[in-house]
This record gives structure tokens, sequence and C-alpha cells, in this order.
């Protein structure tokens, strides 16, 4: 039993408070990097950092809930859904951003580097004199 000022917490399903706050700890911690990580994720594909952090937020409502027996094996369950539809907006977002790029053909190329020979060739004159 942990008393406080404010509450008391008794350990009913782990029967230490100790125990109980350290599998809390191991849900939450990693829960709020994963959080912190996608709110501040600039890459494109950071979507898929939901998925993490919805199974790890099934973990931690299922450490709270004292009830449970069986802990971490049916949130996957739970998580398919919102996998089947994060997954597939992840790979159509990028195939999107790679049809989009620019592919040069190889006449593209030897007018860029023809272009930067030229360049080269001026300042190299401006220097010789």
């Amino acid at each position: 039993m942990w008393e406080t000022f404010l509450f008391t917490y008794e350990a009913n399903w782990y029967q230490e408070v100790y125990t109980s706050v350290w599998t809390f700890m191991g849900k939450f911690i990693p829960l709020y990097l994963l959080t912190i990580w996608f709110l501040t994720c600039k890459h494109w594909w950071y979507h898929v950092i939901l998925i993490p952090i919805g199974m790890f937020l099934f973990q931690l409502i299922s450490a709270i809930n004292d009830d449970i027996k069986f802990s971490d094996e049916i949130e996957i369950w739970y998580l398919v859904p919102i996998m089947a539809v994060i997954v597939p907006l992840v790979y159509l977002i990028r195939a999107k951003i790679f049809a989009s790029m620019h592919n040069p053909s190889l006449e593209e190329i030897e007018y860029e580097l023809q272009n930067k020979k030229n360049i080269f060739s001026h300042f190299r004159d401006l220097f010789r004199n």
C-alpha cells in the first residue's frame, strides 16, 4: 500500500506497489517518448510511429486494469485495424513521392555537365591571366 496526502494506492493484482509502478513505468515511458517523437518528427513516414504508440497505449491500459489475467496478449488484435489503415497509407505516400521525382534523361545530364564545364573553364581562364 502506498499512501499520500492525495490518494492511497493498493496493489491488488501485482501484490507489491513496486511491481505495479515498475510495470506502469515500463509502458508509460516508451509511450511518452514515442508521442514526443511523433509530434516532433519531420519525416514523411512519421505516421508509422502510431503503431507502437497504439501498442504501448493498449499495454498501459492493461497494466492499469488490475482485473486482466494475462497482459500483453490480446492487444495486437485491437491494433490490427489501425495497422491495416496506416501501413498502406504510408506506402501510398512513399510511392507518390518517388513517382513525382524527376528522372533526368542522358541528354539532360550531358547538357548540365557541359554547362558546368563551361563555367569552370571560364574561372580557370580568369585565374590564368
